[in-house]
């Protein structure tokens, strides 16, 4: 199938200032590595990290791109079409790439790097029946499991760098275990009835479960939904019965809703303040440390143990 064939099948392709940001055009990668083109931040930084030299790593969304709203443009399409690879989380999270990858699948390897984790670790909110919470990288541990799914897809298409790939990947799990107990730690430090985690959408549940903290959303999984006036209200209440000092922006979701907590709050008087930026579906800038994921989910549960404890 043709670059243009792809294109036109999604239909609802289009250049945008989201898509402005995905990363360099076809036309300025050169070379004659395979090319694996990787969705989210979170994949882009776990295949750079195993893959060395022997790939070139390309990421569609850079910082601050929502990825439940994310639409590719032509330059997009010619990218995946012309990949190797394509790597993406799976789990909706790339709600309106689907068709696309759909139609990638038909005759390029692309890997859900979240197929594997099993289905009893997956998060099943109720309001978002009938799908998996795809925010899975907030436990260290179940992104490990991503991790090894992207080894062994770059191990699938370069069976030759086999030994560079293992080796790699078990150096980075070895990091990320020490991150995941580093979490741990440090958000024990948080008083249990202060350890209360309020952000603009629904991207901490996973992080909530693994690290005992509470955890509420204003809007719902995907940031297609629209919280409702008894939503906020809701969640003022809560804010004001527990005493709750901070809630949280979000690095690529608009900060409207949590400053509506805040004016809440204050009508209710108590003092909400913001307690800082996390990074949530995307990281940070590249050459950064929030530009990788050790230093994104550094940076999220720092940020969090110093605006509640």
């Amino acid at each position: 199938m043709c670059v243009w064939s792809l294109l036109g099948a999604f239909g609802g392709c289009r250049d945008d200032a989201r898509s402005a940001k995905a990363g360099p055009s076809s036309a300025a990668l050169g070379g004659s590595r395979p090319r694996v083109v990787c969705t989210i931040g979170m994949i882009r930084d776990a295949a750079e990290r195993i893959a060395g030299d022997r790939v070139e790593v390309v990421g569609l969304m850079g910082e601050g791109v929502d990825p439940h709203l994310y639409k590719a443009s032509p330059g997009d399409v010619r990218l995946l079409s012309e990949a190797r690879l394509v790597l993406y989380n799976g789990l909706n999270l790339e709600g309106k790439l689907g068709d696309l990858l759909v139609r990638l699948a038909r005759r390029t390897p692309t890997v859900a790097v979240t197929e594997r984790i099993d289905e009893s670790r997956l998060r099943s909110p109720p309001e978002f029946r009938g799908h998996y919470d795809p925010h899975v990288w907030f436990d260290v541990s179940l992104w490990m499991q991503a991790v090894e799914r992207v080894r062994d897809a770059l191990i699938e298409i370069d069976g030759d760098g086999r030994g560079e790939y293992m080796q790699r990947t078990d150096a980075y799990l070895a990091e990320l275990a020490a991150l995941h107990e580093e979490c741990r730690r440090e958000l024990a430090t948080v008083p249990r009835a202060s350890r209360v985690l309020v952000t603009a959408h629904d991207a901490f549940g996973y992080f909530g479960r693994a690290y005992d903290v509470d955890v509420h959303g204003i809007q719902g999984i995907s940031t297609e939904s629209e919280p409702s006036l008894k939503d906020i209200n809701s969640l003022v209440d809560l804010l004001v019965s527990r005493r709750v000092k901070a809630a949280f922006v979000e690095s690529s979701v608009p900060a409207k809703y949590v400053e509506a907590l805040v004016e809440g709050c204050r009508s209710r008087d108590h003092a909400l303040r913001i307690g800082g930026s996390l990074y949530s579906d995307a990281m940070g800038p590249a050459g950064t440390p929030e530009g990788t994921y050790v230093g994104m989910v550094r940076h999220n549960v720092r940020t969090i143990v110093s605006a509640l404890r």
